[in-house]
């Protein structure tokens, strides 16, 4: 009997044993996945239906919206991009999805972006009641009113970014006039900082003119990424399998958290005496005005850690973007800066009112950057509630994750005819300065770079106030090339599916964008 015992538990036999019940219980998972989940009948790559760790790799490399993109081209407007995932790339899904009133919660996906172990931002907040609240607190410090009275702060750092232009003298001595050439990419992530530091704390980062700030660029940037990681495979961000997997982003979003931490301390401490009524200044004085409460300690941190987030990778990566098609379109650049020109008489004009918004070449040339590099590129996961929906005749059940991928549809050519091209003019109202003014509501319905909805972007406003302004002034005070012997853009036929067309300005998806270039030269107008 003992020497039973001992063979029956010996540990081979228990190894033995316990290998075989895992492989039954993980063949017993691809098999519902394959042909018993509610998901079985859409297309989509064999590896995805079975597992997340098919998207995440993607998020990994940073192509996430790229294969997005690809799937769609390959499978239709419906892909089964994971296991209990829809994708889905059609206008109609845009609106039933994040509109108000849908059926739907933030996904679990979300999870994974808290600030601390027990507080979430207004972005990270999957409790639509949360959510609300919250939301409402913001609402103060983004609105109208609120941003025109901090716009000086914006006005401020735009001057100091478009100085340093003039400043940078080429070391060759350019006999054209030609100054240093910029990495536009750096030059809109430190200005665009400063106003966020400016606006958000008090104080200016002073990346533009020191280096002594410019390592929270990649913080930021590695936070975002781990988080998108992490949401893709919640498995990776439970068992904080990131630590192991993906050490120096996960080493740098802790050191983000202790950095985003200290800004908010920092500026908590200056309390509401002050002259200046910045973003928090209304977080910290603002009340709901149904339950008379404003944020804690621990929720001023997270809106903080997202505000730095939010306000900064997204709008540099549409500036940087912008730049970077005008100065690949010779003919868009040249019209734009005509407009400017003829529409202001002295660079400081150029403030946010009627005036720039009359600049509608402006708006449609931002608008385009937009559509074809959204900086938050990839799809905002959803969770249907009980009772499921229906889009475009087909009825989802409860309990699946669908999302709108913006890169994809924001490509798809049934709403932009020629979606790889760079033209402005598709977003004009006036007919004959739009050769695509048919397609004009088809290209509204399926524009969402800041999303839609209750959930839409609470900074669309201050992000299109710093746009205008900055572009505005840069091609009113200077003109504007490559740099000789700069490559247009990505190329090379080894590279992955997506980072082959050159005049495409390529990012890395990291939830919100990495970038790099362009590489431009500047010189003060004639």
């Amino acid at each position: 009997m003992e020497l039973i015992l001992r063979i029956l538990f010996s540990p081979f036999l228990v190894l033995a044993a316990s290998s075989g019940i895992l492989f039954a219980y993980v063949l017993t998972i691809c098999i519902y996945r394959l042909f018993f989940h509610p998901l079985r009948s859409y297309p989509g790559p064999f590896l995805a239906k079975l597992t997340d760790c098919y998207l995440a790799y993607y998020a990994w490399r940073g192509s996430r919206h790229l294969e997005y993109q690809r799937c769609h081209t390959i499978y239709g407007s419906y892909v089964r991009i994971g296991p209990n995932s829809l994708s889905i790339n059609t206008a109609t899904a845009l609106k039933t999805i994040y509109g108000f009133r849908a059926n739907v919660k933030k996904a679990d996906f979300y999870t994974a972006f808290p600030a601390n172990k027990n507080t979430v931002s207004v972005h990270s907040s999957i409790d639509k009641l949360q959510h609300a609240r919250k939301r409402r607190v913001m609402s103060h410090a983004f609105s109208d009113a609120a941003i025109k009275s901090l716009e000086k702060y914006v006005l401020a750092n735009v001057r100091t970014a478009c100085q340093l232009l003039g400043e940078a003298k080429s070391e060759n001595g350019d006999e054209k006039g030609w100054n240093q050439a910029w990495n536009m990419a750096n030059w809109c992530n430190w200005m665009v900082f400063d106003i966020m530091g400016d606006l958000v704390f008090g104080k200016a980062f002073g990346m533009l003119e020191s280096s002594q700030n410019r390592f929270a660029v990649e913080l930021v940037s590695n936070a975002a990424h781990r988080h998108l990681i992490c949401g893709t495979h919640l498995l990776i961000h439970r068992w904080h399998l990131d630590k192991i997997l993906f050490r120096k982003i996960a080493a740098q979003r802790a050191q983000y958290m202790q950095y985003s931490k200290a800004q908010a301390m920092g500026r908590t401490k200056m309390g509401l005496d002050v002259d200046r009524k910045d973003f928090f200044y209304h977080l910290l004085n603002a009340k709901d005005p149904e339950t008379g409460n404003g944020f804690s300690m621990d929720e001023l941190w997270a809106e903080s850690n997202l505000l730095i987030i939010a306000g900064s990778d997204t709008t540099s990566t549409a500036m940087a973007g912008t730049f970077f098609y005008l100065a690949h379109n010779p003919t868009a650049l040249e019209k734009l800066t005509k407009e400017l020109r003829e529409t202001f008489s002295d660079v400081e004009e150029i403030v946010s009112g009627p005036k720039l918004g009359h600049c509608s070449y402006l708006r449609a040339c931002i608008d385009e950057t937009l559509r074809m590099t959204p900086p938050v590129a990839g799809a905002l996961p959803r969770e249907i509630l009980p009772g499921g929906i229906d889009i475009d005749g087909r009825h989802i059940p409860a309990g699946v994750d669908v999302g709108v991928p913006h890169y994809a549809i924001q490509h798809n050519d049934q709403y932009y005819p020629r979606p790889f091209d760079f033209i402005p003019e598709r977003w004009l109202s006036d007919p004959a300065a739009n050769p695509l003014h048919s397609k004009l509501p088809e290209a509204h319905s399926a524009f969402c770079p800041f999303s839609i909805g209750p959930r839409g972007c609470i900074g669309k406003g201050l992000a299109y106030v710093e746009l205008t302004v900055t572009i505005a002034r840069v091609l009113f005070m200077y003109e504007m090339r490559c740099a000789p012997g700069t490559h247009l853009g990505a190329g090379g036929a080894d590279l992955e599916v997506g980072r082959t067309r050159v005049n495409e300005y390529q990012i890395e998806d990291h939830f919100a964008s990495s970038k790099d270039g362009p590489i431009l030269e500047f010189r003060a107008r004639v």
